[in-house]
Protein backbone atom coordinates (compact mmCIF):
# COMPACT_ATOMS: atom_id res chain seq x y z
CA UNK A 1 0.00 0.00 0.00
CA UNK A 2 0.70 3.57 -0.44
CA UNK A 3 0.02 6.95 1.25
CA UNK A 4 0.03 9.80 0.19
CA UNK A 5 -1.09 12.77 2.71
CA UNK A 6 -3.53 15.65 1.10
CA UNK A 7 -3.84 19.25 2.84
CA UNK A 8 -7.22 20.62 0.84
CA UNK A 9 -7.03 24.03 -0.82
CA UNK A 10 -9.56 26.38 0.22
CA UNK A 11 -10.77 26.22 -3.87
CA UNK A 12 -11.38 22.60 -3.21
CA UNK A 13 -15.05 23.47 -0.91
CA UNK A 14 -18.30 23.24 -2.64
CA UNK A 15 -21.06 26.00 -1.99
CA UNK A 16 -22.00 23.73 0.93
CA UNK A 17 -18.32 23.91 2.66
CA UNK A 18 -17.84 20.30 2.06
CA UNK A 19 -14.77 19.56 -0.98
CA UNK A 20 -16.42 19.01 -3.83
CA UNK A 21 -16.62 15.86 -5.48
CA UNK A 22 -14.63 16.59 -8.94
CA UNK A 23 -11.73 17.10 -6.10
CA UNK A 24 -11.34 13.29 -4.96
CA UNK A 25 -10.27 12.57 -8.95
CA UNK A 26 -7.38 14.63 -8.95
CA UNK A 27 -6.05 13.96 -5.34
CA UNK A 28 -6.43 9.82 -6.38
CA UNK A 29 -4.18 10.68 -9.61
CA UNK A 30 -1.94 12.22 -7.89
CA UNK A 31 -1.52 9.28 -5.42
CA UNK A 32 -1.32 7.10 -8.31
CA UNK A 33 2.25 8.51 -9.24
CA UNK A 34 4.35 5.62 -6.78
CA UNK A 35 2.73 3.15 -8.97
CA UNK A 36 3.21 5.18 -12.48
CA UNK A 37 7.49 4.78 -10.79
CA UNK A 38 7.30 1.05 -11.23
CA UNK A 39 7.23 2.13 -14.67
CA UNK A 40 8.89 4.97 -15.58
CA UNK A 41 10.98 5.79 -12.27
CA UNK A 42 11.81 9.49 -13.20
CA UNK A 43 7.73 10.86 -14.31
CA UNK A 44 9.88 13.99 -15.01
CA UNK A 45 11.00 13.42 -17.74
CA UNK A 46 9.07 10.74 -19.03
CA UNK A 47 6.95 12.16 -21.36
CA UNK A 48 8.20 10.23 -24.84
CA UNK A 49 8.32 6.65 -22.82
CA UNK A 50 5.79 6.84 -20.58
CA UNK A 51 3.79 3.10 -21.44
CA UNK A 52 0.38 3.69 -19.41
CA UNK A 53 -3.01 4.82 -20.30
CA UNK A 54 -6.27 5.44 -17.94
CA UNK A 55 -9.03 3.18 -19.30
CA UNK A 56 -11.70 3.48 -16.42
CA UNK A 57 -11.89 5.40 -12.92
CA UNK A 58 -15.46 4.58 -10.49
CA UNK A 59 -16.03 6.85 -6.91
CA UNK A 60 -18.31 5.85 -4.68
CA UNK A 61 -18.81 8.95 -2.09
CA UNK A 62 -19.22 7.20 1.50
CA UNK A 63 -18.94 10.52 3.64
CA UNK A 64 -18.32 13.99 3.16
CA UNK A 65 -14.52 15.56 3.36
CA UNK A 66 -14.38 18.44 5.26
CA UNK A 67 -11.98 21.65 4.25
CA UNK A 68 -9.89 22.07 7.89
CA UNK A 69 -8.43 18.70 8.27
CA UNK A 70 -5.75 16.65 6.33
CA UNK A 71 -6.71 13.94 3.75
CA UNK A 72 -4.92 10.41 3.70
CA UNK A 73 -4.79 9.07 0.29
CA UNK A 74 -4.42 5.07 0.73
CA UNK A 75 -3.49 3.19 -2.95
CA UNK A 76 -3.24 -0.59 -3.78
CA UNK A 77 -3.32 -2.37 -6.53
CA UNK A 78 -6.29 -5.03 -6.52
CA UNK A 79 -5.94 -6.58 -9.52
CA UNK A 80 -3.34 -7.44 -12.35
CA UNK A 81 -4.40 -8.86 -15.75
CA UNK A 82 -2.38 -9.91 -19.23
CA UNK A 83 -2.45 -6.21 -20.25
CA UNK A 84 -4.02 -4.00 -17.49
CA UNK A 85 -4.08 -3.50 -13.90
CA UNK A 86 -6.74 -2.42 -11.14
CA UNK A 87 -5.63 0.60 -8.85
CA UNK A 88 -8.02 0.60 -5.69
CA UNK A 89 -7.64 3.79 -3.98
CA UNK A 90 -9.72 5.35 -0.39
CA UNK A 91 -9.74 8.98 1.18
CA UNK A 92 -9.40 8.93 4.97
CA UNK A 93 -9.98 11.84 7.33
CA UNK A 94 -10.34 12.00 10.71
CA UNK A 95 -10.20 7.92 10.77
CA UNK A 96 -13.58 7.83 8.16
CA UNK A 97 -13.05 6.66 4.87
CA UNK A 98 -14.33 9.04 2.83
CA UNK A 99 -14.22 8.29 -1.32
CA UNK A 100 -13.38 4.53 -2.60
CA UNK A 101 -12.25 4.85 -6.36
CA UNK A 102 -10.98 2.31 -8.97
CA UNK A 103 -9.17 3.00 -12.19
CA UNK A 104 -8.01 0.62 -14.84
CA UNK A 105 -4.58 1.41 -16.52
CA UNK A 106 -3.63 0.16 -19.94
CA UNK A 107 -0.10 -0.91 -20.63
CA UNK A 108 -0.16 0.85 -24.24
CA UNK A 109 2.33 1.04 -26.76
CA UNK A 110 2.34 4.18 -28.26
CA UNK A 111 3.74 3.50 -31.55
CA UNK A 112 1.50 0.74 -32.35
CA UNK A 113 -1.50 2.53 -30.89
CA UNK A 114 -2.14 -0.37 -29.00
CA UNK A 115 -2.49 -2.31 -25.58
CA UNK A 116 0.63 -4.67 -24.79
CA UNK A 117 1.51 -7.31 -22.37
CA UNK A 118 2.31 -6.25 -19.03
CA UNK A 119 6.37 -7.23 -18.72
CA UNK A 120 6.60 -9.93 -16.26
CA UNK A 121 9.27 -7.80 -13.87
CA UNK A 122 6.51 -5.03 -13.70
CA UNK A 123 3.79 -7.49 -12.94
CA UNK A 124 6.31 -8.47 -10.14
CA UNK A 125 6.71 -5.02 -8.65
CA UNK A 126 2.67 -4.40 -9.12
CA UNK A 127 2.22 -7.93 -7.20
CA UNK A 128 3.85 -6.40 -3.98
CA UNK A 129 1.19 -3.69 -3.45
CA UNK A 130 -1.65 -6.45 -4.14
CA UNK A 131 -4.60 -6.01 -1.41
CA UNK A 132 -4.38 -8.42 0.91
CA UNK A 133 -0.48 -9.39 0.98
CA UNK A 134 1.15 -9.57 3.78
CA UNK A 135 2.81 -6.10 3.39
CA UNK A 136 -0.60 -4.44 3.32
Amino acid sequence: MFTTAIQPRFGDMDVLGHINNTVPAYWFETARSPVFEIFVPDLLIARETFPLILAHTDYDFVNEIQFKYEVEIRTWVSHIGTKSFTVYQEAWQEGRCCVKGCSVIVYYDFSKKQSSALPEDKKKLLAEHLMGTSKN
